[in-house]
């Protein structure tokens, strides 16, 4: 290729297009002469084995071993057949002309904004470097090194192998980290945690061992004499007056002399006139921490940023043009020395309130945001792919997207995984869906020798000044469950417990928490040292307590497969759950997609099933409630799955009501992050969205369990009542004419058999505890625990608003559940076609005779669709779901076998 075919102005962030258009037409007007420049290196690639005898040419960045040699890995047993990859060693090379003339001038970098992981880099058979650091960005002076015909190379060492040799070198200095291998359930590579990479891709309890390798981000040669904008990070505060931009500017710099530099700032929607900072003109900035950093205050009434379901997500463009040059007689004409960057910046404050709570046992922990205090509602994130290279935005928008239907207002990145790219904490931002950021250390101890902790210093520091100025960024937290792991013994740290606690410090305290100092924020609250902690109240322990998972302080983990999921007395009563949820199967034809004609499916299903405890804790949760059949039994794969998602959808349903009705008690509970919002194969996990990005219950249940205005009933056990709670998160909302409906329902007819209704009102943003109602006031006479069930609906006249069900026996032992005669048709389809894509849209019409419990729709072709309910009750007659999928054509000829339809009733004795 010849490196100037792909050659763009330096500069980054969503609102650059749009800001060239607006800004007094100064931004173009020099950009080939004194611009700095970047020549994208994307291009014909050729990757080779260590041994020359694989080798794939013509490739595209990014790029990865996996997604070149074994795209199927996900497919049937290949997370095992397809190892091998991981165990060589391979070489990306790269050909490309370069005008060494055109270029005379200026400083060249050659930059790679992401290896994975260990690597050596050389052009033209020069060593440049050496990573060990997949979430780095390493940069190299090229400059006296191009030539007009270039040979790039950068060698990967086989992960598996090069984590084990650092693994034997601690080993053999008496200091060993574990866990030295995951669970043999996991069928995973061992010493994930000496590599600075995403952990999962060693394996995890919900994904396989695809231990990648390759270069997962761009590879550009920037051209540019003295200093660019690498990252802008913005501090909004709010006083009696106005609002006030505290603003750094974070730079790159070449060579090794102090320089001076104008910036200049584009608010065209807060600023009447750009601003310019002359304070470097005369004043040298340090090449050593090149930072220019300056406050702006904003004088108009600004709209402010608001999570998801409370308000606008507002986003005001900030551009940025930077001037740089040595020497006091400033830059010389046609120099490159001017740089850009561009950021959306959203005006909000955000505290995480820490004091004594109402109960008196321990400290709050809940999230205030622009003065109001607001229940987090929603889930954990894991990686979108679990091949880095392949994490692109279609799916990301997908996922967070679909966040945002279900009336979710955080997500948690996970420790386990990776800093998501840009267009996410953009996406975010436009979502309004709050990011609670782990860093990337999960479930294990780690080294803390020198070249270890000098990566992770770095790998903070550029990770927390690219995030930070987000407004959806809401707080820091150094690790996954590691403080757990350590106090619990998890991995057998109490032989050598003194050192471990010391390595623990050192690591998160001295480096991680330090180095996140420089993007401290007076809009943002300071960093918490792990999750599951004791949060405010670990500072007293030196941030070791000796129950990270007190409920009465911090967040908490929760998990119990040996109890009734769908029984509210067995969960606990934190200030924040962060983590809690239960195990299901992604739908059949998923299934179906993911194996050879020939692999039998439950024997697929257990191998992919990594729980150390398998398939016990769901099959149990099933059986106490549903009808499964006998495992001979030739529909008992189907209604495993099948029976999995409703147990799953139950439990978390359960389990996140409870949480949420929880608000204005002395508990004052005020989150409830499920684990996991996604999945990176077809296998069984806690995810409520599948691998193809198709919804399972879970997903359509949170959309109501969720809800901004929810009706809940928890059952009492010791009472034998029901707590009947209306939950509110809208900060005004329409009370007139609400009342709740109490249905009493015949598992054998439609219809309610009796109904009582009362007048009831809403707390705004808080939780209204309405009524305890003792079962046999619902149950009496001709109905029975066994023969009914019941329905609670909060209505405005004929509008229902919210509805929950009540099982006061189990399922499988209720009597009258018959077979609900249903037919179904497909009632009507349109498309609409938007740019490539075509819109199908289809109404199913069902149609019952009797009860149908569960109602459960399945597509059987490759298209991510979405339905208007899944897994709902049907009590009448008739019934319309909606189907809409995107495809290449209008899908005229869907018939009615391209749809699974299943009940409770289809598998009752």
């Amino acid at each position: 290729m010849t490196a100037g075919d792909n050659c763009r102005v330096f500069g980054g962030g969503a609102y650059c297009p749009l800001l060239v258009g607006l800004l007094w037409g100064s931004l173009a007007c020099s950009v080939l002469g004194d611009a700095v420049e970047v020549i994208e290196l994307g291009n014909n690639w050729m990757i080779t084995n260590q041994n020359g005898s694989l080798s794939r040419d013509d490739q595209t960045l990014p790029s990865g071993i996996y997604s070149a040699f074994g795209p199927q890995v996900l497919h049937s047993y290949n997370d095992i057949d397809l190892r091998w990859l991981a165990y060589d060693n391979w070489t990306y090379s790269n050909r490309f002309q370069f005008d060494v003339h055109h270029y005379k001038r200026g400083h060249i970098n050659l930059t790679f904004h992401g290896i994975d992981t260990v690597s050596e880099i050389r052009l033209n058979h020069q060593l440049l470097g050496r990573t060990d650091n997949m979430f780095v960005r390493y940069s190299y002076d090229v400059s006296t090194l191009l030539q007009t015909e270039n040979l790039l190379e950068v060698v990967i060492l086989s992960p598996v192998l090069a984590a084990l040799s650092r693994a034997q070198a601690l080993d053999k200095d008496g200091k060993s980290v574990p866990p030295e291998c995951p669970n043999k359930r996991y069928h995973g590579e061992c010493h994930m945690n000496m590599l600075r990479k995403m952990q999962a891709s060693f394996s995890w309890d919900w994904g396989p061992a695809v231990p990648s390798a390759g270069i997962w981000k761009n590879v550009e040669l920037e051209i540019y004499e003295v200093a660019v904008i690498r990252d802008v990070d913005v501090d909004v505060r709010r006083n009696d007056s106005h609002w006030n931009m505290h603003i750094r500017c974070y730079l790159d710099a070449v060579g090794k002399e102090n320089f001076y530099g104008r910036l200049i700032l584009y608010a065209v929607e807060l600023l009447e006139r750009p601003v310019v900072v002359e304070t470097y003109v005369s004043k040298s900035i340090s090449f050593l921490a090149p930072v220019i950093e300056f406050d702006q205050a904003v004088p108009i009434k600004v709209v402010t940023w608001w999570p998801n379901g409370y308000g606008e997500q507002k986003l005001y463009p900030l551009h940025f043009t930077l001037k740089t040059w040595i020497g006091a007689d400033g830059p010389e004409i046609r120099s490159k020395t001017k740089s850009h960057k561009s950021v959306g910046v959203g005006f909000r404050t955000l505290e995480l309130v820490e004091v004594p709570a109402p109960d008196g046992l321990g400290n709050t922990f809940l999230f205030r945001v622009n003065g109001i205090e607001i229940f987090m509602k929603g889930s954990n994130y894991i990686p979108s792919d679990i091949l880095p290279e392949l994490q692109g935005n279609e799916q990301i928008g997908h996922l967070l997207r679909s966040a945002k239907e279900a009336n979710m207002n955080m997500l948690r990145v996970w420790g386990g995984g990776v800093y998501e790219s840009d267009y996410f904490y953009q996406l975010a931002d436009s979502l309004g869906i709050l990011i609670w950021q782990d860093m990337m250390f999960a479930c294990a101890m780690y080294p803390v020798s020198d070249d270890f902790l000098s990566s992770v210093r770095e790998e903070v520091r550029q990770n927390a000044k690219r995030l930070s100025h987000h407004p959806s960024v809401a707080i820091f937290v150094t690790n996954n469950e590691n403080e757990a792991a350590l106090v619990q013994n998890w991995y057998g740290t109490f032989s050598d417990r003194e050192r471990f606690e010391s390595e623990y410090r050192e690591l998160y305290l001295a480096n991680v928490i330090h180095e996140l100092k420089i993007v401290s924020h007076g809009s943002r609250p300071q960093p918490l040292v792990s999750s599951p902690s004791n949060g405010k109240a670990s500072e007293q322990d030196n941030y070791i307590s000796r129950d990270p998972q007190d409920n009465h302080n911090g967040d908490v983990h929760f998990y119990d497969y040996l109890k009734d999921a769908w029984n509210p007395e067995i969960y606990p009563r934190p200030r924040f759950a962060s983590e809690y949820g239960f195990q299901s199967f992604p739908g059949a034809y998923a299934w179906q997609r993911s194996k050879n004609d020939d692999d039998a499916l439950l024997p697929l299903l257990n191998h992919r099933q990594h729980h150390p405890l398998g398939n016990i804790p769901v099959i149990t949760l099933v059986e106490r409630h549903l009808p499964l059949p006998m495992p001979e039994d030739e529909n008992y794969p189907n209604a495993l799955i099948y029976f999995s998602q409703i147990a799953q959808a139950m439990a978390t349903k359960t389990e996140t009501e409870l949480y949420r009705s929880l608000r204005d008690t002395p508990h004052n509970t005020m989150g409830a992050l499920y684990w996991q919002l996604n999945d990176v194969w077809v296998a069984p996990s806690w995810s409520s969205i599948d691998v193809y990005g198709n919804w399972k219950l879970l997903q359509y249940w949170a959309r109501d369990f969720l809800a901004p205005i929810a009706i809940v009933a928890l059952y009492d056990r010791p009472t034998n009542s029901l707590n009947i709670s209306l939950i509110c998160d809208q900060l005004q909302p329409n009370t007139r004419g609400l009342m709740v409906t109490a249905n009493v329902h015949l598992w054998s007819q439609l219809l309610p058999r009796n109904s009582t209704s009362w007048v009831v009102t809403l707390r705004p943003n808080g939780v209204q505890y309405d009524k305890v109602i003792p079962i046999t006031e619902l149950l009496n006479g001709d109905f029975t625990i066994y023969n009914a069930f019941l329905e609670f609906q909060l209505r405005r006249g004929q509008e229902v608003i919210s509805r929950t069900y009540f099982f006061p026996a189990s399922i499988a032992a209720a009597i009258g559940i018959e077979d609900p005669g249903l037919e179904y048709e497909i009632a009507s389809r349109t498309c609409l076609t938007t740019g490539n894509v075509i819109r199908n849209s289809i109404s199913i019409s069902i149609q019952v005779k009797r009860p149908a419990v569960f109602v459960y729709l399945e597509l059987l072709k490759p298209y991510r669709y979405t339905l208007s309910e899944n897994g709902f009750m049907q009590t009448t007659p008739m019934h319309v779901v909606y189907l809409t999928f995107d495809a290449t054509s209008c899908a005229r000829l869907l018939r009615k076998s391209d749809l699974r339809v299943l009940t409770v009733n289809d598998f009752m004795k």
